[in-house]
This record gives structure tokens, C-alpha cells and sequence, in this order.
């Protein structure tokens, strides 16, 4: 048994959606009692901090409806059913910004929101990009402008709440330390 593990005694499926899944899981907790736990289900995520041959970091503008505003995040995306996480995201950095890489570095895997989602995101490094001659395309409902920062703008971005999101703000400590070694 793992510490203060929750058995599940019965699971309801609430939604089913294109991105995520709603259950209510009813458990039994460490102490002998009942409980019910709302779940949100996501299949995951890549993201990608891709840095230019002169430094730059690129980031993308895009609005997000869950906060009513927009937001600067580096490149990411759902991992599609099947897609090795590499391959989600190379697409990912190629659709977003028009850069494709030969190169990608995985860095470390996190959970975005324990507390009622099982959603991880999964962070690749690539700094051997190229621009596309041929740009590939965006998911039809997606908007995005491509931002070219330095890590000094990027604390910036990152204090201002224009970085708004835990996968940026996490990817400027993490660029921040690399470059140091640069």
C-alpha cells in the first residue's frame, strides 16, 4: 500500500470532450471513510524551449479562454493518441513557430495540477533550429504570434504576469540556469 493512498471503490464518467475527460471517483481513505474526488483526465503534454543561434527565446502570444486573456507561453501541445512525446513535440514547435529541429533534449516531466488533474506536461530543450521554407499549419482554432525574447525579457515577461502559466515560468528558471552556463 502507498502512503496515504485513496483505494478506489467506484468511478462515473461525467464528460467526455476532445481535450479532457470528467470523473468522479468515490474512494476509501486512509482512515476508513468515504470520500468522492472530481477528476479531470488529459492524455498530456509537450512543451518546448527553443532558443535562437543568436539567444533568443521563443515564446508565442495566444489567448487563452480559461483566463479571459492572453497570455506568453513557450510552444506546447496535447500529445495525440499514439504520438511518441518526441514527435508531439517537434509538431508542436514546427506548427506554433515555423521552426523544426533535428535536435530535441528531454528535460524533466511535471504534473500541472495534482490536486484534481492527471495531466503531465513533458519539457524538451531544442537549440539547433531551423526555420521552415514552408510553415507548417496551426490547428484550425488556435491563433498564435511568435515572440523572440532574451532571458532578461523573459524575467520581465515572467514578473509583469504577461508569462502567466507554471510551464513558462518554470522554462525561464530552467533557461536561466542553462544560459548561465553558456
Amino acid at each position: 500500500m502507498k502512503k496515504f493512498e485513496e483505494k478506489t471503490i467506484q468511478s462515473k464518467v461525467l464528460y467526455k470532450g476532445k481535450v479532457i475527460t470528467l470523473q468522479v471517483d468515490e474512494v476509501l481513505l486512509p482512515d476508513g471513510n468515504k470520500s468522492s474526488r472530481e477528476i479531470v483526465k488529459h492524455p498530456g503534454a509537450v512543451a518546448i524551449m527553443a532558443i535562437t543561434e543568436d539567444k533568443k527565446i521563443i515564446l508565442v502570444e495566444q489567448y487563452r479562454k480559461a483566463l479571459e486573456r492572453s497570455i506568453i507561453e513557450i510552444p506546447a501541445g496535447k500529445i495525440e493518441p499514439g504520438e511518441p512525446q518526441e514527435e508531439t513535440a517537434r509538431r508542436e514547435l514546427e506548427e506554433e513557430t515555423g521552426y523544426t529541429t533535428s535536435s530535441l533534449q528531454y528535460v524533466q516531466s511535471f504534473a500541472t495540477s495534482p490536486g484534481f488533474a492527471d495531466e503531465v506536461i513533458h519539457l524538451y530543450f531544442a537549440e539547433n533550429i531551423e526555420k521552415m521554407s514552408i510553415k507548417a499549419t496551426l490547428d484550425e482554432d488556435e491563433f498564435v504570434e511568435v515572440l523572440y525574447v532574451t532571458i532578461e525579457e523573459m524575467e520581465s515577461l515572467v514578473t509583469n504576469n504577461k508569462i502567466y502559466d507554471a510551464k513558462t515560468a518554470f522554462a525561464c528558471l530552467w533557461l536561466k540556469d542553462y544560459m548561465k552556463k553558456m
